[in-house]
Parts: C-alpha cells; sequence; structure tokens
C-alpha cells in the first residue's frame, strides 16, 4: 500500500538502494539498518554532518555486527 504512492515508490527505493549497498559491502542488511536507526538520532543536534562518513556501508567504523562472517554467509 504504501508504494502505490509516488512519494512511496521514494522511499522503497531508497531502503532498496541502502540494502542493496549494504550487501555488495559485505554487511548484514538488518544489523546496518538497526546500526543506523540507533546512530543517527544521536547526532540530531550536530551542526557538522562529518559523523556521516562512518555510517557508510565502506566505512572501517562500522562494528563488527554488521559485517558478514563465513558463519553468517549462506553456503552457496
Amino acid at each position: 500500500m504504501l508504494i502505490d504512492t509516488i512519494d512511496g515508490a521514494k522511499a522503497s527505493a531508497v531502503i532498496y538502494s541502502i540494502a542493496e549497498t549494504a550487501k555488495a559491502n559485505n554487511l548484514k542488511p538488518y544489523a546496518y539498518f538497526k546500526y543506523l536507526l540507533e546512530e543517527i538520532p544521536k547526532h540530531m543536534d550536530d551542526k557538522n554532518l562529518s559523523f556521516l562518513d562512518g555510517l557508510l556501508p565502506w566505512s572501517d567504523e562500522l562494528p563488527l555486527e554488521c559485517k558478514k562472517t563465513n558463519e553468517t554467509e549462506l553456503p552457496q
């Protein structure tokens, strides 16, 4: 129902893009989204947006919980 509108389709595209970029960078999408949703509100009053660099899917600053390991990958 959400994607029945232009704005809903745009929102879905953004979420899908973040999830696919997380996968492409060997992250667990659910853990990555959870981390983003917990971390971003901590910076709502920041004037300096440099913290965003540490949230990017290719950042070395991401916690280990977000990163896939051999145990979390599905067998091919």
